[in-house]
């Protein structure tokens, strides 16, 4: 579906490169992106109130891509104009693989260079200033949901899941394990998923979760049962975090719930700029790597695009992927898990 303010068509040569970028199995964050930066160049390009859908292939010239990404600069940051010029160099690779242009003229045009700097991860003393105001907050409003905000920072900040990874979660991914603990299966960035580890008491924050939301929509549990814990109480292909509306939890209102906890707990000034769930994903892979954690078992935990493909699918049920990730030491931000779990009612 088409934003707000999106035009109405583009011309059939970008369809076709939006069907094979398709085949990879994108995130909609990322095929979004791929309109919004054809969008802006192409208006550069065909010029304001151009019939974009009309745009002939012939205007991809070395010439006109270095104009139009010169007046890019003028009011984007370097990031963004990065990320611009990767999207029209796929594209322009696209089209000369498919024989439409003659060359690609993306190599010619220049762009910014960005520093490989990582998220600023926050100070432990940090964390416990935004859990401490997410414990003691309460729900003044019907969008207010505390137990929910609580759980999807912890997920983040302890087994390291990017936002995607939270939005597409589903309740089925999170199977249970010896001593109370579990295991996530993590639908990662381009197709490539893996299992992460989560210690008794993080299980034991999403099942207070799924207390409340049973509470809010009755109606969406499927059975109530002592077996199998609470996580059973729901179908596998339910949403694992759920909004207002108790439909599966969208990118902006996930974003703002980190946000506004930042705000309320008053550390927002000790994040980077931009950074949210990213920042608490950070906090995860620097907090394990400083108790020791070497980079192979992080790269594991992590999900990262530079493990080999044959190691996609990661069994991380083994003793020293467990071991590692229990070193993660914000475990000790969270009360010890009780050890008798409560009776549901029938």
């Amino acid at each position: 579906m088409e934003g707000v303010g999106e035009p109405r068509g583009r011309p059939e040569w970008f369809a076709a490169f939006l069907a094979d970028r398709g085949t990879r199995k994108p995130s909609a964050h990322t095929m979004k992106a791929y309109r919004q930066d054809f969008d802006a160049i192409a208006a550069l390009i065909a010029g304001s109130g151009s019939d974009l859908p009309a745009m002939a292939l012939s205007d991809i010239t070395t010439a006109s891509m270095r104009g139009a990404f010169a007046q890019y600069a003028q009011t984007h940051e370097a990031a963004s104009i990065q990320r611009c010029w990767s999207t029209w160099n796929v594209l322009c690779a696209f089209l000369f693989t498919c024989e439409l242009i003659p060359a690609n003229p993306m190599p010619m045009v220049g762009r910014p260079k960005i520093a490989k700097t990582l998220p600023k991860s926050l100070a432990p003393n940090t964390l416990k200033r935004l859990l401490d105001t997410l414990s003691e907050d309460r729900e003044h409003r019907a969008s207010d949901w505390v137990a929910r905000d609580k759980a999807i920072i912890l997920t983040s900040l302890l087994a390291g899941l990017r936002a995607d990874e939270l939005l597409r979660a589903n309740i089925g991914d999170v199977r249970p394990a010896d001593n109370n603990t579990a295991i996530i299966h993590v639908r990662g960035k381009g197709g490539k998923d893996r299992y992460l580890p989560i210690e008794a008491a993080l299980v034991e924050v999403l099942e207070d979760y799924l207390d409340s939301r049973a509470t809010r929509f009755p109606a969406t549990v499927k059975r109530r049962s002592a077996r199998g814990g609470r996580l059973s109480w729901w179908a596998p292909s339910a949403p694992l975090f759920v909004g207002p509306d108790g439909n599966r939890i969208t990118r902006g209102t996930l974003q703002y719930r980190i946000l506004r906890a930042f705000r309320r707990a008053g550390v927002d000034s000790d994040r980077a700029r931009g950074a949210l769930t990213h920042g608490l994903r950070h906090s995860f892979a620097t907090e394990l790597a400083n108790s020791g954690v070497n980079v192979y078992q992080l790269m594991k935990l992590l999900g990262h695009e530079s493990m080999a493909t044959s190691q996609r699918y990661v069994t991380a049920a083994g003793a020293e992927i467990r071991a590692a990730a229990a070193q993660n030491p914000l475990y000790g931000l969270l009360e010890p898990p009780h050890t008798n779990n409560p009776t549901p009612a029938t």
